[in-house]
């Protein structure tokens, strides 16, 4: 019966990843000669932060001189349970310092959620929201890229995601590895396909209307996901823009990135099981795919519990037991299977260079597997730890200026 049960779960691994392998296909183009409107949407621009004195300023300054007419955007810092001089910070610079304090309910999802019922008793309302993180750099034409996508008719838009400091450690390269095959083997091929596309936790814009017809809601631990998800139940479809680039900083040490990581996983399996059985039967009732595809979607983190627990049977029944137990679909066709996982890791370098990446990171390659691997653990441990909603912060050390990450790249 074990071996029935193993059987079944590597099939069903295959067949996912089969899926997931097959959308890289339509990630290989991207549409140009998009449609360009003047600008005439108007922005509220909210930063989400929590004692982030040592990065909110460059922030600003980079928002602040945006490529867009400054009287159709506010910028708005979210100084949530701040205990230093981040709320002051933003005062000096000019902008709107808005200070919320409850220690009972923190994290991004509930600062996002009290803001945005502030912003709505406003003399002054706005076309649409965009939300930033403390730590992030938006490109100069960000705003633009925005506008363009409202006026066609976009409600949910996710920015291109890069790391602001990719070549710090190999911690920081193996995130921006990540973001180059996301951005263009899972975004875009839903993109070209018109599937829904996923938020991203930071660069995202809203329509105003849309926000206020639903609500935000979405204060768990992964509350992009959790509103992609909502959006998409309710038939909206997120879009993605990979010109609008948004760079985040990233964690230097495997502690603090495990830790972080860990914060994901927790939530990704709080946001499955509310919504993985809800959309999977809307999408097979209305035959609808884009349901469906966001179904799939919200479960990968039970494929990353499921395939760590599958690979460490295997491996215990080779190395301990002789391999003479459990079946393996590998054996059956180990030739397609070394191809499918050869493929599969030959498509990062791949993204790099579609997207240009800095030559320094592709060394980072090589410890790349290592980061994946440490997936497992950490989903694990998550997976038993899943009703934990205790928010952590990731603290920054240092500032990053646009123009310092684009000089060391260049260099």
């Amino acid at each position: 019966m074990l071996d029935s049960i193993m059987l079944g779960l590597q099939f069903t691994l295959i067949v996912v990843g089969a899926y997931q392998l097959g959308l890289t296909f339509f990630g290989w183009y991207r549409r140009k000669n998009k449609a360009q409107h003047a600008p005439q949407k108007t922005f509220a621009v909210l930063v989400a932060a929590h004692n982030e004195e040592q990065v909110i300023g460059a922030l600003i300054e980079n928002l602040k001189n945006l490529d867009y007419p400054k009287e159709l955007y506010d910028i708005f810092v979210i100084a949530d349970n701040c205990t230093d001089k981040t709320a002051q910070i933003a005062r000096d610079m000019g902008v709107y310092a808005c200070e919320r304090h409850n220690p009972n309910l923190r994290g991004k999802g509930y600062a996002i959620e009290w803001m945005l019922k502030e912003l709505w008793k406003m003399p002054r309302q706005y076309d649409a929201v965009v939300m930033f993180d403390a730590d992030n750099l938006a490109s100069p034409d960000y705003l633009r890229h925005m506008n363009n996508d409202l006026c066609e008719g976009s409600k949910v838009i996710q920015a291109y995601l890069d790391t602001k400091n990719p070549n710090d450690s190999w911690i920081t390269a193996s995130y921006a590895i990540s973001y180059f095959f996301s951005n263009r083997f899972w975004q875009l091929p839903r993109t070209n396909l018109k599937l829904a596309n996923f938020l991203g936790g930071t660069g995202m814009c809203f329509e105003t209307g849309l926000l206020k017809q639903i609500g935000w809601g979405a204060t768990s631990l992964v509350e992009d996901l959790e509103f992609s998800m909502r959006c998409v139940k309710l038939g909206v479809k997120p879009t993605f823009n990979p010109d609008a680039k948004v760079y985040d900083e990233k964690p230097l040490t495997f502690r603090a990135s495990a830790r972080q990581r860990l914060r994901w996983m927790q939530g990704h399996f709080d946001v499955c099981r509310r919504y993985f059985f809800v959309l999977l039967w809307q999408g097979i009732k209305e035959r609808n795919w884009t349901k469906i595809d966001a179904a799939i979607y919200s479960a990968n983190v039970y494929n990353f519990f499921l395939g760590s627990i599958v690979t460490m049977a295997v491996w215990f029944d080779n190395v301990v037991l002789g391999g003479l137990h459990l079946t393996k679909l590998y054996e059956v066709s180990p030739t397609l299977f070394n191809v499918v996982t050869i493929s599969i890791y030959v498509l990062l370098p791949i993204s790099m260079i579609m997207d240009k990446a800095s030559l320094k990171t592709y060394k980072y390659l090589i410890l790349y597997p290592v980061f994946m691997f440490s997936w497992w653990p950490i989903t694990i441990y998550a997976f038993f730890t899943q009703n934990n909603k205790q928010w952590s912060h990731t603290e920054h050390t240092r500032v990053i200026r646009l123009e310092d990450m684009h000089s060391k790249q260049a260099g």
